[in-house]
């Protein structure tokens, strides 16, 4: 993961638990959560939009009509 190994890992583990504290780390948890889950729906919508977008015939040109 990330080239990181199980020690590595740990001691980035440790280092947050010092910094924020354990009564803070399921709400730094739950927020990380509900902002992963919000950037995969934005991802899913722009995709579904410009596939979509693709499948929609284009107008007619204006040269078209004038020559008809």
């Amino acid at each position: 993961m990330f080239g990181m190994g199980p020690w590595e890992l740990l001691i980035v583990f440790l280092v947050i638990l010092l910094l924020f504290g354990a009564r803070r780390l399921p709400d730094i948890a739950q927020g990380l959560g509900k902002g992963i889950r919000e950037f995969r729906k934005a991802m899913k919508d722009t995709t579904d939009e410009l596939k979509g977008s693709m499948n929609e015939t284009p107008p007619p040109d204006d040269k078209e009509k004038k020559n008809e």
